[in-house]
């Protein structure tokens, strides 16, 4: 048997190996007990300030943790190559715009101040809020959270549901990953952030 032969056999294997993995990973999240899950892979942190920024501006508190979880893993500190700042990742652009319009009160958070977690997660929430009002769907708003507003908007021009028409590829992946998450902290948190 040839060497090519033999590397091809090997190579055929690796996505049987990657299947394999995968369900093994699927098995062992299923029949861990819920509170390993919640605090090492889904955990809430900032409850009180999640609750009443979501509160005050109309958002569901789990998609609140479902976009940290994804944006910045609960890191208050981290900045993005483009700019995006603290937990939810806001550009500081888009605080001041907040601020200026009256969503958000600027005296009370300060708009350059985004890696306070109760500045960020005011901000966020704003955005998300506003983004809600402007939209449609949940799928929608978790996209334009990535892309912006304008971009989901000529998406839809196309016609069908978001998933299909997204062009960013980031976009798309974003997308599926909130929602994914999302589906984790709604199956083991209520609405008030305490555990199921």
């Amino acid at each position: 048997m040839s060497d090519t032969v033999r590397f091809w056999r090997w190579y055929r294997t690796i996505p049987i190996l990657a299947m394999a993995l995968a369900a093994a990973l699927s098995f062992g999240l299923v029949s861990m007990p819920g509170s390993l899950i919640r605090r090492y892979m889904f955990p809430v942190h900032y409850e009180s300030l999640i609750l009443d920024s979501s509160s005050r501006h109309g958002v569901d508190p789990l998609l609140t943790c479902a976009i940290i979880k994804c944006e910045s893993n609960w890191d208050t500190s981290i900045t993005s190559d483009a700019g995006a700042v603290g937990l939810m990742q806001l550009m500081p652009a888009t605080s001041a715009e907040l601020a200026e319009y009256g969503l958000v009160d600027g005296w009370s958070y300060d708009p350059t101040n985004l890696t306070d977690a109760g500045t960020n997660i005011e901000y966020g929430c704003a955005y998300l809020g506003q983004l809600q009002s402007q939209l449609g769907s949940t799928d929608e708003v978790i996209a334009a959270y990535n892309a912006g507003p304008g971009s989901v908007e000529e998406w839809l021009q196309s016609g069908g549901d978001i998933a299909e028409v997204i062009s960013f590829p980031e976009t798309a992946f974003y997308l599926k990953r909130v929602k994914e998450t999302y589906k984790y902290y709604q199956r083991y948190y209520t609405d008030t952030l305490s555990e199921r």
